[in-house]
């Protein structure tokens, strides 16, 4: 488990709370033109393990680790470029097959808890389960944000399915302020400029 080092540790990302598939493509960012990724050493895997609430699951381990960058690629590669990728989507089913979903009568009535061999890919195995959830749900939502300089990814859950940006404080903002800023700067008709 994390040392007490590694719990006093924020999240650094701008774009947290994303369904657990995008948060890992979240993992990675651009800030002021530097790129950033949480998932560099197994101290950055503690954090985002925290942050995604699988850390009473999972030991940041640097086999955990590699799982999950793994399968991060396969995604990034899946949702950017090429979904119709057979090699991709061979690596996706083989993470797939590192799990299953155990079912049993419990106490309460049914119950589910999810498996991996080894534990370690419990991660990246939640994180392409969940990717397959969202396509079976309504894939179109699955989003880039619309700042050709930002690498986050969001789940459109607003109500007409119009957002465009991974936050309006921050990307969606820039872009207004941009867009002010041009009009402003262009000649009125009839100014004589």
């Amino acid at each position: 488990m994390p040392g007490p080092s590694q719990e006093a540790v924020a999240d650094p990302r701008p774009l947290t709370g994303e369904p657990l598939s995008l948060d890992l493509l979240n993992t990675r960012w651009i800030d002021q033109g530097t790129r950033f990724d949480l998932l560099e050493s197994v101290d950055g895997l503690a954090v985002w393990l925290r942050s995604s609430g699988l850390a009473e699951r999972v030991t940041p381990t640097r086999e955990a680790l590699d799982a999950l960058r793994g399968v991060r690629e396969t995604l990034w590669t899946l949702v950017e470029g090429d979904g119709d990728s057979g090699e991709a989507r061979a690596a996706l089913n083989r993470t797939l097959g590192h799990g299953w979903l155990r079912r049993s009568l419990g106490p309460d009535g049914p119950e589910s808890a999810v498996e991996t061999d080894p534990p370690s890919h419990l991660p990246a195995w939640l994180a392409a389960a969940d990717y397959l959830r969202l396509l079976e749900e309504a894939p179109a939502r699955i989003r880039r944000c619309a700042n050709p300089g930002c690498v986050l990814h969001f789940y459109d859950v607003s109500k007409n399915g119009n957002r465009r940006w991974c936050s309006m404080a921050g990307c969606g903002n820039r872009a207004k302020a941009s867009r002010h800023y041009q009009r402003r700067k262009e000649p009125r008709p009839g100014s004589g400029s």
